[in-house]
């Protein structure tokens, strides 16, 4: 019989061995934080859904990555940063290769982690969501803010204003009202919208709500006597719905109120009903089912038989943020397929994905084997460029679909870039980084 200290560890290890990924030799293990739980579990669940059955189609269909198939681990966070950084904690250590990377899919999460990747050699992937100083590669080498920041998105919000109004020129006399979420979140596009108003002399006027903001009554009074011309949204779950229903309320039209990706889903309009109808948001992928591999999805996965997708709901397949998840899923495979290529067609490990990162190009011709033209924009990506697209598709709520305006419309990147690099620049100082010299990397 054994002792009781010897009986402990053996239960403690058997525990650990049921619990973990064990990577065969032919599999490449991907970690996966995710919230399907919690105050935004309707935007997670779509969101994973196309992310896990886009990984499952590339088993299926491709037999993985050069023969390697993806195994993943699920760990529910609820969206709470404290609950992330344990599932990081967790996931890392599961195989003997290490996390590819780690996409925290949570912004203060992605704060959190910037120093700890560094150390743990993980590549920190955040996609439309996260810090966006880290668009400059030669302050933060291991995190990657992918596809559009927040700032660059903001510009173009502005930009759509300006086209709108007729020409830049004629924002001098406009009014634009801010609304947002007062938190970090809400508040990480002031300095961007600031230096905005100060180069093309509109009128600012800030409207925080604070979280979870179902009531606004004294914020909308505000709107009401200020009379902006434009409302910018930057607000998250039910702030939102709110927001558009008490814009219908004072008679605020919608066709002049904007907003972020993270304030413009599927459920948003869906749950403000006619409220939406003629709602403006900025989208990192397209909307519906156009999409040759969104039709392979639908068609594979939740049609004709038994459902073997992952989203409880086939209506879902198609929209915002189901094609959201595929985007983010075919990123990480591209990179892991491009690792594997220049470092033999084996498992890869962060370092091998972080080489990768700063390399890719997912070019229009690439798009289209993909069966992805048009879903997302094409992305390339540098030592000193980590975000790679910089657009955004604009399109309107006609109170059932999103209907596009602006097919891949970029902001102001020579207004963007300096004040990303200014706050990178700022963080190097702050933590003692020589920032790198990416002539000298390969």
């Amino acid at each position: 019989m054994l002792r009781p200290v010897v009986r402990n560890i053996c239960i403690a290890l058997m525990i650990a061995l049921s619990t973990a990924v064990v990577a065969q030799p032919k599999e490449q293990f991907v970690p996966m934080a995710l919230f399907r739980i919690g105050p935004l579990s309707s935007i997670g669940t779509s969101i994973f859904a196309g992310m896990i059955d886009y990984f499952t189609l590339v088993n299926e269909r491709d037999g993985g990555v050069y023969g390697h198939k993806l195994v993943w681990e699920e760990c529910e966070f609820e969206y709470k940063p404290d609950r992330g950084m344990e599932c990081y904690e967790r996931l890392k250590g599961r195989v003997p290769t290490g996390m590819p990377f780690f996409a925290p899919n949570n912004t203060p999460m992605s704060y959190g982690l910037t120093e700890r990747v560094v150390q743990d050699k993980v590549p920190l992937i955040m996609i439309g969501i996260g810090r966006a100083d880290a668009a400059d590669g030669r302050v933060f080498p291991w995190a990657f803010p992918l596809m559009t920041t927040y700032q660059s998105g903001n510009a173009a919000m502005v930009r759509f204003i300006a086209k709108r109004e007729g020409g830049v020129d004629k924002l001098k006399t406009k009014k634009i009202a801010f609304v947002y979420h007062d938190t970090a979140f809400g508040k990480e596009e002031l300095p961007i919208l600031e230096v905005q108003q100060k180069k093309y002399g509109f009128e600012l006027v800030k409207v925080p709500i604070a979280p979870p903001g179902a009531e606004q009554q004294s914020q909308w009074l505000k709107i009401r006597q200020e009379k902006p011309d434009w409302i910018i949204m930057r607000t998250l779950g039910v702030m939102t719905v709110s927001a558009i229903k008490a814009a219908q309320r004072i008679g605020f039209p919608r066709e002049r109120m904007i907003s972020g990706w993270w304030s413009g889903t599927d459920d948003d309009v869906v749950a403000a009903g006619d409220a939406a109808k003629g709602y403006i948001s900025t989208a990192l992928t397209a909307d519906g089912r156009d999409a040759p591999l969104v039709q392979e999805l639908f068609k594979r996965y939740y049609s004709g038989g038994p459902k073997k997708g992952n989203h409880p709901d086939a209506k879902m397949i198609g929209t915002s943020n189901y094609n959201a998840g595929v985007t983010h899923a075919i990123v990480k495979v591209e990179a892991i397929r491009l690792a594997m290529e220049r470092f033999g067609k084996k498992p890869v490990t962060g370092e091998q994905v972080r080489w990768a990162l700063e390399h890719l190009n997912i070019d229009d011709k690439r798009l289209r084997e993909l069966g992805a033209s048009g879903l997302m924009q094409p992305l390339r990506t540098s030592c000193a460029d980590h975000e790679g697209g910089g657009a955004v598709r604009i399109h309107q709520w006609d109170g059932a679909k999103w209907v596009a305006l602006e097919d891949w419309f970029k902001g102001d990147p020579a207004l963007v870039r300096p004040v990303l690099e200014e706050a990178a620049a700022a963080y190097a100082k702050d933590k003692g980084i020589t920032p790198r010299d990416c002539s000298k990397e390969s």
